[in-house]
């Protein structure tokens, strides 16, 4: 009775539109009182959940990429990605693509990734003679790499959830594969979408052009070299790396593209405080919820419950993926990987799956959610930028979503896909 009292105070908070931090952590404290437990032991689970050192990296890596978009970088990224690959079939789709792969690698966000390439890309397209549809879905589904690509605050809220057991730093590494085979995907799809429309391509600006466009978006691409190598050379730890990565982005936007204006840079530090408190109000909540979870042994009657269904991997890890690809349609993503990892974590454990692997099938899945409606934040930034409905969006995006969906298969049932890089550091 007391999991009925936990999920549905937290499902009837969800519907009603209260903030799903909010959601959680009210539903956490109802069912301790239902419970007759100590209500001290909830709040010292809300102050531990962010008592957590690794969490201060987080804060970093969102300044960071709010001061390159605001710095320059991502103008920077779309003229050498233009350059780079423009002169193909329907190329600026594929540069859409690309340029999200560069920027990811910085912002570590897709909402930040759409929403600094998308109000830079989806106009040009536009102007280009490509329709918005096509513009918006291909600009929605490629700002996944945000996600994947390292640096990923994502990456640290997983490391967190799984309670420390899992190097971020090979959560980084895990990450790379996984988000370029995801990209190649995207831009197949994209190049075979843009064929039969029958889209132009550009002119190639010639090897100068590329090499100049390449040179003036290389101070900006050093920050995510500082960030990622720092970590991995063990120079850093996560939290150090973000800093001095967050110290250069400033100097390069401030001193090297001289982009950075006053005003750009209190938008930049305002968006940053609302985005960290957001996640660590989250992250709090969600640390008492996911204590009674555990307290109702819903992870072990998770297990008990999928290897009643099967002993098959194969057919445990479709439904874990089913399961997660309906969360991520009505749910936010950060919120998904803190309830969610305590869940399915010991199951894929279980049944042999390395929680690295499990991490990169966590955040894909995710991040399909946030393009999927009725919640799909990607979805929706994409199209206000675009000035579609997102109802004529979702009819065409389907070769989109079967591509990362592919991507994501491989990366279910290959596990080289997304342990190779990481077992090079043992």
């Amino acid at each position: 009775m007391g999991l009925i009292v936990l999920m549905g105070i937290f499902a009837i908070g969800v519907v009603i539109g209260m903030p799903v931090a909010f959601a959680l952590g009210f539903a956490a404290i109802a069912t301790f009182f239902y419970e007759g437990l100590p209500l001290i032991i909830g709040f010292q689970r809300i102050v531990s959940g962010i008592n957590v050192f690794s969490l201060m990296a987080i804060p970093f890596f969102i300044f960071a990429g709010e001061l390159m978009f605001h710095g320059g970088i991502a103008v920077r990224l779309v003229r050498f990605a233009s350059n780079a690959v423009g002169a193909v079939r329907g190329g600026l789709g594929i540069v859409n693509v690309f340029s999200s792969m560069l920027f990811g690698g910085i912002s570590g966000s897709a909402v930040a990734d759409i929403s600094a390439l998308g109000s830079i890309l989806i106009p040009v397209m536009k102007e280009k003679g490509y329709d918005d549809d096509y513009a918006v879905n291909v600009t929605v589904t490629s700002s996944i790499a945000g996600i994947m690509i390292p640096p990923s605050h994502n990456m640290i809220l997983f490391a967190v959830a799984t309670g420390g057991g899992v190097s971020i730093s090979k959560l980084f590494l895990a990450g790379v594969v996984p988000g370029v085979v995801m990209c190649i995907c995207l831009a197949l799809a994209a190049y075979i979408i843009a064929v039969k429309r029958g889209y132009k391509s550009e002119v190639f600006p010639g090897f100068t052009a590329l090499l100049i466009s390449f040179i003036s978006a290389l101070p900006g691409l050093f920050t995510a070299v500082i960030i990622v190598g720092g970590v991995l050379s063990g120079v850093f730890t996560v939290t150090e790396s973000g800093a001095f990565g967050t110290i250069y982005a400033f100097l390069v936007a401030v001193f090297v593209y001289r982009a950075l204006t006053w005003e750009n840079f209190k938008l930049a530090v305002v968006n940053s405080v609302k985005t960290t408190s957001m996640v660590m109000i989250l992250v709090a909540c969600a640390a008492a919820f996911a204590y009674m979870l555990t307290f109702y042994q819903v992870p072990s009657r998770m297990i008990s419950f999928m290897m009643g269904v099967s002993d098959n991997p194969i057919v445990i890890l479709l439904m874990i993926n089913l399961m997660l690809l309906i969360l991520g349609m009505i749910m936010d993503m950060a919120a998904l990987i803190l309830i969610c990892t305590p869940i399915f974590l010991p199951v894929a454990i279980a049944i042999g799956v390395d929680p690295l692997q499990f991490g990169m099938i966590l955040m894909m899945n995710l991040g399909l959610g946030l393009c999927t409606p009725p919640v799909g934040a990607c979805l929706f930034v994409g199209c206000a930028v675009g000035g579609i409905p997102i109802e004529r969006a979702v009819k065409t995006i389907w070769p989109f979503y079967a591509a990362i969906l592919f991507a994501l298969m491989l990366t279910t049932f290959i596990p080289a896909i997304s342990l190779t890089l990481p077992n090079l550091i043992n």
